[in-house]
């Protein structure tokens, strides 16, 4: 009886240190949204340095998450596109990349819930791209105060 009791309570201590080492090593994909965010925000304000150092956690951050939530296509991608801008210090290279980044989180945000509040997803009729944003009113990252509010809603995912 011993034997079993401290058998039980191994794999019980097992089981704890296993999930609780997973949670720690592996981060919530919501925080990709999050970031993203910011990223889109530093480029509605003209803010290239911002910009390039929030694509910077970006990519840490999207380096811990687990495989199983983003696919590796996704994630390659998303590396890609989020390097881009954090190497970069120039605004305008910035808003180019921003684009396929922004599709390809679009793409991420209809298979993986990343937000328990609505994601808008707005579109640029001048550069024809879209972004995602956490608020209905426009604030267009690709053209910044010169077009702030060029744009419109076009799905609430």
């Amino acid at each position: 009886m011993k034997k079993i009791l401290f058998i039980a309570t191994l794999f019980a201590m097992t089981g704890l240190n296993n999930s609780y080492g997973q949670t720690n090593a592996k981060s919530d994909p919501s925080q990709l949204l999050s970031l993203y965010y910011d990223i889109k925000d530093a480029l509605v304000g003209g803010n290239a340095n911002t910009a390039s150092a929030k694509a910077e956690g970006f990519v840490k951050a999207l380096n811990s998450v687990d495989s199983k939530l983003v696919s590796e296509t996704s994630k390659e991608a998303l590396l890609n596109d989020a390097t881009h801008i954090f190497e970069s210090k120039d605004i305008k290279h910035q808003r180019e990349h921003f684009a396929p980044f922004s599709d390809n989180m679009i793409t991420l945000a209809k298979t993986v819930k990343l937000s328990a509040e609505p994601v808008y997803q707005q579109y640029c009729p001048m550069k024809k791209s879209s972004w995602l944003s956490s608020q209905q009113a426009i604030k267009n990252p690709y053209y910044g105060s010169s077009m702030l509010t060029c744009g419109s809603v076009k799905a609430t995912l």
